[in-house]
């Protein structure tokens, strides 16, 4: 039994260990050199300037395509929030310093790890990273803020001892510390569909091997849209922090992104949020999202040359101006696409652009269950994406998948969901499945291991017994055999005294 069980061990925990995903490995990140991806390295200002402002957008050489205005950014993006359609692209995947618009990513991360009520505690490492022109609130070590607080401090006055706090505080809540905050802001990123970022720090500061995307800032903040509450921090304009643990004074910062201001000549009445960066590495980065009232739309400028509040005033005007939701239900649904999975996705199409002349890919997420996700094209563009349900026709033809439930209709509903009140498993969980059944097989033989042995010692121990009830029996055989043989001599019976036997 035992060479059994240790064979079945050593499967379960192969098993185990090819099942269990590996978080964080990915390809050696390289260094980046920005200026010469760019062709500005050894120019003036003045000529990185216009050599930045010379450089079209991808999206203005296609056809049909509205021309877009020129920037100063050297990378640049317009994306829809929920759709992600891409309405103007520059550059877009050339990687760049992030500067102070990493925290946007911080707060992605710690929002979806952590509670407004969770306490950060400032350590000595948080307040070290300071130099003397860095942004910072003074926190000293040993204070203590609310989260609420030190979102506030870290999204507003872009406090960088803030963000290193909440890193560490989130971080050791996940059971790792500041590091294990920082391969979570990678590992979210792959998630997310980034493929140009490598995070190494939560505030901005520079670093060589610290870089992303415009495409993956709009990917990263339109998660981020997700979050209801940062809208009303990124809209506060002051903000107060009462006296802490440590500190008797309030704190009060200002928000910095000008957008944001009325009275202010960059202000922008769609403007809703943002996040500004720069060190001198990176020359300005600007995240900005805004909404019409129709559309939601974020915009990124990297490595802005010029003005980033007036190359992003200029891309969302542009935008807004010539793009219009084409809703998907009110158009044929492509080959292999039962339903969509609600009824409010869309395209977004400038005038001309007719929905019947776009493109499309079809991801599988889950081949059981027959889920996925459609993303259509115009000339190669994104113009938008969408989860469905697809026919199982599709499934079959695709992957070979054959034991998918039956065809849903067009709520997304099928027979055998609703005969089985909505159950099946899904296919992510069947290995997980197979592992436990492998596990509760081990330990069933396991308990069947222990009773044997105390079944075997029960028998020992009757054995034992019978053994010690022998010898005795034995033992007073031996006994009785060592007295005299035959019968034993009766004794005469006594006549009783002073009479005589009587005579016959």
């Amino acid at each position: 039994m035992k060479p059994v069980l240790r064979r079945i061990l050593a499967v379960v925990l192969t098993v185990a260990a090819v099942m269990t995903p590996v978080a964080g490995v990915y390809a050696e990140p390289a260094p980046i050199n920005p200026e010469a991806e760019t062709g500005t390295e050894g120019l003036t200002p003045e000529e990185a300037m216009k050599k930045s402002y010379d450089r079209q957008p991808e999206t203005n050489s296609l056809t049909g395509w509205p021309k877009g205005p020129q920037v100063y950014g050297n990378a640049a993006i317009v994306m829809d929030v929920n759709s992600g359609a891409v309405l103007y692209a520059k550059s877009i995947d050339d990687k760049h310093y992030p500067a102070s618009i990493t925290k946007m990513m911080t707060a992605l991360v710690a929002l979806e790890n952590s509670s407004m009520d969770d306490e950060v505690l400032f350590s000595q490492d948080s307040v070290d990273i300071l130099e003397w022109d860095y942004a910072s609130i003074g926190m000293t070590p040993g204070e203590i803020l609310s989260m609420e607080d030190a979102m506030y401090g870290m999204l507003l006055a872009s406090a960088n001892e803030v963000a290193y706090a909440i890193a560490e505080s989130v971080g050791n809540k996940l059971g790792g510390g500041y590091e294990a905050f920082i391969q979570k802001m990678n590992d979210r990123a792959v998630e997310l569909g980034c493929t140009g970022s490598n995070w190494v720090n939560a505030n901005g500061l520079f670093d060589e091997l610290h870089y992303t995307t415009a495409h993956d800032m709009a990917l990263i903040t339109s998660e981020l849209c997700k979050h209801p509450e940062v809208f009303t921090i990124m809209q506060t304009l002051n903000y107060t922090i009462p006296p802490t643990n440590l500190v008797d004074e309030s704190r009060t910062f200002q928000q910095n992104h000008k957008m944001l201001w009325p009275g202010n000549s960059k202000y922008y009445e769609y403007c809703t949020g943002g996040k500004t960066g720069f060190v001198d590495e990176s020359k300005t980065t600007l995240v900005t999202t805004a909404d019409n009232g129709t559309l939601q739309l974020v915009a990124v400028v990297l490595r802005d040359e010029g003005n980033a509040y007036d190359d992003t005033r200029a891309m969302l005007d542009y935008a807004f101006d010539n793009f219009s939701k084409i809703m998907l239900k009110e158009q044929a649904k492509p080959d292999g696409v039962r339903s969509y999975a609600s009824d409010e996705p869309y395209v977004l199409l400038p005038e001309g652009a007719e929905f019947s002349a776009l493109d499309h890919e079809i991801e599988i997420t889950d081949e059981h269950a027959a889920t996925g996700r459609i993303t259509y094209y115009y000339e190669g563009q994104n113009v938008g994406s969408a989860d469905v349900t697809l026919t199982p026709e599709y499934i079959e033809e695709t992957t070979g998948h054959t034991d998918q439930m039956e065809p849903s209709d067009e709520n997304g509903n099928t027979a055998d969901a609703d005969e089985a009140g909505g159950f099946h498993i899904p296919g992510w969980l069947i290995p997980i499945l197979v592992v436990v059944v492998i596990i509760a097989a081990v330990l069933v033989l396991l308990i069947i291991r222990v009773q044997i042995i105390r079944a075997k010692r029960r028998r020992r121990a009757l054995m034992r017994r019978r053994k010690m009830q022998q010898m005795q029996q034995m033992q007073r055989r031996r006994a009785m055999g060592r007295r005299p043989q035959g019968r034993p001599q009766q004794r005469q019976r006594q006549q009783p005294t002073g009479r005589r036997p009587k005579k016959k």
